[in-house]
């Protein structure tokens, strides 16, 4: 890994000299965690206030931070998810102390499994307190930092103000480098309260490693790749995240390889080119194709539960698996694993491999999605199908949707044709409820110029209510598609299939038309047949809007139970 960027050591001009032996008065430790963050590059945080975290919050008025405040920190956990998805920038998330702390823990679960690179800054109680005794302090844990260290990347405890710029930049680095991912810092409440005489933070190095694939490990899965017979490939969210969907394309054209995507690598290769499966994980006739490779290159997926038909895949050829979470490598199938970012390696196979032409790879694939639509067609699932065309139709490319966990999200999961890498996005890593909503709250803060959709059901929908307040206060232009079938339909089906009848899976829900109005956003109910012109509507609108369609939704058949 090289280091030599930290050999540029900036001078400093007789100006700025002087301004850090005078730096302006009234200054706290809040002031210097905002300014190691505008010092990183930071320009929009996340969160939600408490009492030992007002230092921080005190000092983002005298910032040029932007500030995005949720209702629920779980939600501003989801929301700077998001933006760190979109942008793949870090994306601050202020929290405060105990159990503000704690309901963000979900939402940076999700983060951890996503490769969202999220950096929460949380308040502790003073620092006396700290060190496990029992004080009684309001908020007080034994060990704040226990319940996240699991869950994070890294975890950055401060003491002193000194310490804040060097903590927040070393979790900074930490969340940026492959994989990304949430990181930890918490700071006592004197701490950020405490005024202070340093130097205003300026410039701030955090630059991450970078990952790189061993030569002699490309030179072999070139020769693999270059020799096959039947190559193909799995793409996961990792080429997503490291921007590799070019490379991916080139690679998979050099050597003819037919190209998978698992549900997080949506749209990392066109969906209707003549090498594309799509999306089909959950179908035995792509499991069976994938089995039948001679050679399998794996790019940025750890091919878990649902990257493999729910453990039923079993290759029979070479797997190559390119990952930047050792973690993840050979963690379910052996493989050649390099241990390296998707982009990067992809870089160097491109150039290591020799072409390769195969006429008929496009004639397999045609069969393939052939056999596929015909098991989804005979089980008469038009209804969803429709429902996912119109959608389609009405999103403009471009425009990301969040899906949270409901059925038209599982479905938009294989048959969802994601027009452009990094635009589809689900809690499918963590798979906890009320995700899409918040998310798309994150995503439009990024980029205000184009039109978010969330998808929910009515389950899911209620986690996230109280941020319609948030969409107006901050008038962000997400469309919220509710679908309402009156309880949670997912569990409802796979209840009823195992046991003949389902339990406290029906709920009471509101008027959600009504509810959204109340909150000053406009709604509309829709029907099958009027959804693709209510959602263009509303995406030609500016600021949030909400269209409900109640509809009764199915699942196609699952094929990993079968045999």
């Amino acid at each position: 890994m090289s280091h030599d960027h930290h050999d540029e050591r900036p001078e400093l001009t007789p100006e700025q000299i002087a301004a850090a032996l005078n730096p302006p008065p009234g200054r706290n430790g809040g002031d210097l965690v905002v300014e190691t963050l505008q010092g990183l590059g930071a320009t929009t945080v996340f969160g939600l206030p408490g009492q030992h975290a007002l230092g921080m919050f005190d000092a983002l008025r005298r910032s040029s931070l932007g500030y995005i405040g949720l209702r629920v920190e779980n939600n501003a956990g989801f929301a700077a998810d998001a933006y760190g998805r979109i942008t793949g920038e870090v994306a601050p998330l202020l929290l405060s102390t105990g159990p503000g702390a704690l309901t963000s823990l979900a939402a940076l679960q999700e983060a951890a499994s996503a490769s969202a690179p999220v950096l929460a800054i949380s308040s502790q109680i003073p620092s006396a307190g700290l060190g496990g005794g029992r004080h009684g302090y309001l908020h007080e844990l034994r060990d704040q930092k226990a319940s996240f260290r699991d869950i994070v990347k890294s975890v950055h405890t401060v003491r002193t103000a000194s310490q804040i710029p060097s903590a927040i930049a070393a979790a900074w680095e930490s969340a940026l480098t492959a994989p990304h991912g949430p990181v930890w810092v918490e700071i006592p409440q004197d701490v950020l309260l405490a005024g202070t005489t340093l130097p205003v933070v300026t410039a701030m190095d955090a630059t991450p490693g970078e990952l790189h694939a061993r030569p002699e490990l490309i030179a072999v899965a070139a020769h693999l790749l270059s020799n096959a017979e039947r190559p193909a490939i799995i793409a996961g969210g990792g080429v997503v995240r490291s921007d590799a969907s070019g490379k991916l394309r080139a690679l998979a054209e050099k050597v003819a390889a037919p190209v998978v995507t698992t549900f997080g690598g949506k749209g990392a290769f066109p969906w209707e080119h003549p090498l594309s499966l799509q999306s089909w994980l959950e179908d035995r006739h792509t499991t069976d194709f994938l089995e039948d490779a001679d050679v399998l290159l794996v790019v940025g997926s750890g091919l878990g539960e649902l990257s493999s038909n729910y453990y039923t895949f079993a290759p029979r050829g070479r797997v190559v698996q390119i990952e930047a979470d050792a973690g993840k490598l050979e963690s379910n199938h052996p493989a050649l694993g390099i241990h390296a970012d998707a982009r990067d390696a992809l870089a160097d196979l491109l150039e290591a491999v020799t072409p390769r032409e195969d006429p008929a790879a496009a004639e397999r694939v045609r069969e393939v999605l052939g056999r596929v639509r015909e098991r989804i067609d005979a089980q008469g699932r038009t209804l969803e199908q429709h429902l996912l065309g119109e959608i389609r139709s009405a999103l403009p490319d471009t425009s990301p949707s969040f899906w949270d966990m409901t059925i038209l999200a599982y479905w938009a999961w294989s048959a969802f044709d994601a027009r452009h890498p990094n635009t589809m996005h689900s809690a499918q890593g963590a798979g906890g409820l009320g995700y899409g909503f918040p998310a798309a709250i994150g995503a439009a803060a990024a980029d205000r110029t184009k039109p978010v959709l969330a998808v929910s059901g009515d389950g899911g929908a209620m986690y996230s209510i109280a941020e319609l307040a948030t969409a107006r206060q901050y008038d962000l232009p997400v469309t919220w598609l509710i679908v309402d079938d009156g309880g949670y339909g997912i569990l409802r089906e796979y209840m009823t299939d195992a046991f003949g009848e389902s339990t406290g899976t029906e709920l009471s829900r509101p008027d959600f038309v009504a509810l959204a109005e109340s909150f000053g956003v406009p709604a509309v109910r829709t029907s099958p047949e009027t959804l693709a012109g209510d959602l263009a509507k509303s995406f030609a609108q500016p600021g949030p809007s909400v269209v409900v369609l109640p509809a009764l939704l199915r699942m196609f058949e699952p094929t990993h139970l079968q045999g």
